[in-house]
């Protein structure tokens, strides 16, 4: 059953929790989450500690590791993890009579503990006392009588549990001494301590008692930085530290401040003969630190790198006061604890936590006299626990979420963005984060800013457009109207229609407004139009106007603004209303610059005839630009639809030439159109056209048929004859070209591949030219130029009044050749006849000669005995069974000849011994007829002295399938 004092303890505690959130709700309130956490932020507990001896005077706690000390002279120490196994060890017999403990300091690891002693008496001296959590047996730090230490600044980097690794100590007088304390044999009475130096004097024979030290390392370097207070005065110490085994030496960090005037230090005026200093970490990194003075909390985010620009440590350092009693100030805290929004202020009945950022009161706890007076708070830097200690109970306070109401703090120091970060997402904070944002925008006149955030809330849509039609800030209205068009989601189409046509009047006004007062040239207009073009792009409202065009249209009509119209159309892909709304101006140019920018080839077929008939070369430049999109067939019915006109003919024709010589257009109709204009426009253009295209009527692109009726149409002779001659029709070829110039009709002559053929013409063109003529002079002429024309050729061709001597030299040469061709050919028979001879002599030879085969012969490509399988012998000598043999020239026949021996061999295998025995027409049976042929296919050479041995010259003697084999053979 809950006692008394534990009901009146909670009602307390409860009494001064955190205030909820009033904040007001001004959005439309269809958010509905929990607004206010019930849990409390501070809340503490009791210890339940057993068999404490006496009033606790003193306490530390580090690594969930406590210490008291006691007004009876005894040490308890507690393992927080085993609350049942605390103990007491004596510590006053250890010291001198009359002795007086003034502190307690416990190491980060809860390992290392000192205690501090000054004498009652004048004769006295200060003493230093070092006891290790595993030993129960206190040590003199010899050293340490001559110095009354007040302050410990631990090594936050140690790991070691034998000793401290380098400290600094601080005292009464001022000094800054540096150690390092070790846990030795628990024989001796003597702490160990390998140096002892003092390295800096702050007081210079004053008493100015050292109240807090803090050193650490700054981002893994050898630089350190070092705090160090004063009743009245915050120093800063900041250099390289000599590192020895990883190991920093504090010492040479000074050096630079010995022989400069005390500058850099803060000074607060007090009359305390006390002061704190406490760090807070982040991930084992000081980020924040806080100093209890007489009239406040000094604060401030530390930035060690940050002295390369300025003196000081520390950014935004601030004095928070303390809070009032009543209408009667406070007055200073005997202790404080540091977390990272709050400070926990102690006096000696209550506990009081203010916030860093408000710098409110935010929780206060007080204590009864059965509680007993409080004697310290302290925070576990480790563990991230807080505890209360009176001089007869422990307490530990939790802490919930205390950054819970920052996010109002910030907002209402109008730090919106810091307030944002700390709602955690919470969207019903955030809503009222933005409106009380958008509200303060609105009153300072950052109206469009205002909209944007406005857009953001929930807040009514009817309330935030009325607050911006009422001041007339339409390009407030629009900012919000857009950024509400981005949250609505695809399946609300009616609100998106709505705020489409609202935004697009409203453009649409303001741009037609400023035509009328004529400012349309200025800055203003181009950026409203600029920023129409970009909402006229955005995929919602590109979407949107598939549905309601018709209404956007006839509202760009109603404004009379034109040239939106004409873009929305563009946007809508509207190309062919686009285009002929312009042709229907009459704006030729703007149409054919609209067609080249859309690349839609359709609209191209669709309008080319009206553009080629009113504006002909603007409009082949722009099929020029399309280059291969275009199919020129397609534009035929274009171009055959124009005026017969000079203008529209060549431009027609320039782009036809165009795309032949880009493109190799094959496209019979082309060829074919092209080549009509030719005839009737450009005579020596066709003629080159059909030079171009040869003289192989497989491989020209025209109807040769259909060219050649048109030109003789035109009585065109010179292309005639070319066609003619290019269709065969040779004769008739010669005969046109003799009308029109003998050069040509030469020309055409030389072209058949036929030697008679040609002889022909040749005779034709001589037979026109002399008897046209009878000139003697031109008759040799052509003798030299066409040798396969004879003087016997010709003479037919005169007449009978012509004498031969006029022929004379021509005959004799005639004569003069006729006789040599008959020497040379008795000369070739003489030649037949004795090579005939000597065949009939080598096969007389042949008969009776004969080759004796030994019993010892080989087959000369197996090796083995020749006479054991059937053979072939070769008058060479050389010897190869027949099986091997085939196999041997069976790749080298050709497909032909494999085909035949394959076809041979099956007829042999196949056909019966009586029809192999039958005797054919020839007189030999059928069998020994396909032997012969299969022999004069495999035999007919030996394949050692033959032409097969010849053409194996670049064969190499070993594969590759069988170059390892003969390798390892080798070896």
């Amino acid at each position: 059953m809950t006692s008394i004092f534990d009901q009146y303890e909670q009602a307390s505690q409860s009494s001064q929790r955190t205030k909820p959130v009033t904040e007001p709700m001004v959005s439309s309130g269809y958010i509905n989450m929990l607004m206010e956490d019930n849990t409390p932020m501070f809340s503490k507990s009791k210890m339940m500690l057993k068999n404490l001896s006496d009033a606790i005077t003193h306490a530390a706690v580090c690594n969930d590791y406590l210490v008291l000390a006691m007004a009876n002279g005894n040490l308890f120490r507690l393992n927080l993890k085993k609350p049942d196994r605390g103990e007491e060890i004596q510590y006053s017999k250890f010291v001198q009579p009359n002795s007086k403990l003034t502190g307690i300091f416990l190491d980060p690891l809860g390992h290392h503990l000192l205690m501090a002693f000054t004498s009652k008496k004048k004769d006295g001296y200060p003493e230093l006392i070092y006891l290790h959590q595993s030993s129960s047996k206190y040590k003199l730090v010899s050293k340490s009588r001559n110095y009354e230490v007040t302050e410990v600044g631990w090594n936050w980097e140690n790991t070691s549990e034998v000793n401290t690794g380098p400290i600094l100590l601080g005292t009464s007088q001022g000094h800054i001494i540096e150690t390092e304390l070790e846990a030795d044999s628990d024989k001796t009475f003597t702490a160990s301590h390998p140096y002892w130096r003092e390295i800096f004097d702050i007081g210079k024979g004053t008493d100015m008692p050292i109240t807090g030290i803090q050193f650490h390392r700054v981002n893994n370097t050898s630089r350190y930085f070092i705090f160090i207070t004063t009743p009245t005065r915050l120093y800063q110490f900041m250099g390289q530290a000599v590192m020895k085994d990883n190991k920093p030496s504090l010492q040479s960090l000074f050096y630079s401040y010995l022989t400069i005037p005390e500058t850099g230090f803060q000074e607060i005026p007090s009359t305390l003969k006390y002061s704190k200093l406490q760090f807070f970490d982040k991930n084992d990194v000081p980020k924040t630190f806080a100093w209890l003075t007489e009239p406040g909390i000094f604060y401030g985010q530390l930035d060690p790198t940050s002295q390369q620009n300025s003196n000081s440590l520390f950014t935004q350092g601030a004095l928070i006061s303390y809070p009032t009693d009543g209408d009667e100030p406070e007055n200073a805290p005997l202790s404080f604890v540091l977390t990272e929004f709050h400070v926990l202020l102690m006096y000696s009945d209550r506990v009081k936590v203010i916030s860093l950022i408000s710098q409110e009161l935010v929780f206060e706890d007080r204590y009864s006299e059965a509680q007993g007076k409080l004697k310290n708070i302290v925070r576990d830097a480790k563990k991230r626990t807080i505890w209360a200690i009176t001089d007869k109970c422990v307490f530990r306070y939790k802490v919930v979420r205390e950054e819970r109401n920052l996010w109002i703090i910030y907002s209402d120091k109008e730090q919106f963005d810091l307030a944002k970060e700390y709602c955690y997402n919470n969207p019903a904070y955030i809503d009222v984060i933005n409106v009380k944002q958008a509200e303060l925008l609105f009153n300072k006149g950052e109206y469009e800013k205002s909209a944007a955030i406005f857009a953001d809330t929930q807040k009514s849509f009817e309330t935030i457009c009325l607050k911006f039609l009422e001041i007339d800030q339409i390009n407030a209205l629009k900012v919000y109207l857009e950024k509400r068009l981005e949250t609505l989601k695809e399946d609300e189409k009616t609100l998106i229609s709505m705020l489409v046509i609202w935004m697009t009047e409203l453009y649409l006004s303001q741009l037609g407004l400023l035509r009328r007062t004529g400012k349309q040239d200025t800055e203003e207009y181009h950026q409203i139009q600029s920023n129409f073009e970009v909402f006229l792009l955005h995929p919602k409202v590109a979407k949107c106007m598939q549905h309601v065009k018709s209404v956007v249209y006839d509202l760009m009509a109603s404004h009379g603004d034109k040239l939106n119209l004409i873009k929305l159309t563009i946007i809508n892909e509207d190309y062919e209303s686009v285009v002929a709304q312009y042709i229907s101006k009459k704006s030729y140019l703007e149409a054919i610059d609209t067609l080249k920018t859309l690349k839609r080839p359709e609209l191209f077929y669709q309008f080319a005839a009206t553009l080629m008939e009113e504006s002909p070369k603007h409009t082949v430049n722009a099929l020029i630009s399309q280059g291969a999109r275009l199919s020129p067939s397609k534009l035929l019915p274009a171009f055959l639809s124009c005026k017969n006109d000079e203008a529209h003919v060549s431009e027609i024709i320039r782009y036809l030439e165009f795309i032949l010589q880009h493109f190799n257009v094959r496209d019979k109709a082309i060829h074919n159109y092209l080549l009509t204009l030719y005839v009737e426009h450009d005579h020596e253009a066709l003629m080159m056209y059909l030079s171009r295209q040869g003289q192989d009527v497989t491989m020209v692109n025209y109807d040769v048929h259909y060219a050649l009726r048109l030109c003789r149409e035109k009585n065109l002779s010179e292309a005639c004859v070319k066609l003619s001659a290019l269709l065969g029709l040779w004769d008739s070829a010669v005969e046109l070209a003799l009308q029109v110039s003998l050069t040509l009709a030469k020309s055409i002559a030389d072209m058949p591949e036929q030697t008679e053929l040609r002889r022909q013409l040749w005779l034709n063109i001589a037979e026109n030219v002399i008897t046209k003529n009878q000139d003697m002079q031109e008759a040799m002429t052509f003798l030299e130029e066409c040798p396969l024309i004879k003087i016997e050729d010709i003479l037919p061709f005169f007449s009978d009044v012509i004498t031969i001597d006029h022929f004379r030299q021509p005959i004799c040469d005639s004569l003069q050749e006729n006789n040599n061709q008959i020497e040379e050919m008795k000369a070739e028979m003489e030649e037949a006849i004795a090579a005939a001879e000597y065949v009939r002599a080598e096969i007389q030879s042949f008969r009776n000669r004969s080759v004796t085969v030994l019993v010892s012969d080989v087959c000369c490509l197996c090796d083995i005995a020749l006479l054991l399988r059937p053979f072939y012998l070769f008058p060479c000598g050389h010897k190869f069974h027949s099986d091997c043999l085939m196999q041997e020239t069976l790749p080298i026949l050709t497909p032909a000849r494999r085909n035949k021996l394959s076809d041979l061999q099956r007829q042999l295998s196949v056909l019966s011994n009586i029809e192999l025995s039958t005797v054919t027409s020839s007189g030999l049976p059928l069998r020994e007829i396909l032997r012969n042929e299969i022999d004069d296919l495999i035999a007919s050479e030996c394949i050692f002295c033959g032409e097969y041995m010849i053409n194996c010259i670049d064969k190499p003697f070993i594969n590759d399938e069988d170059w390892e084999k003969v390798m390892k053979e080798w070896e």
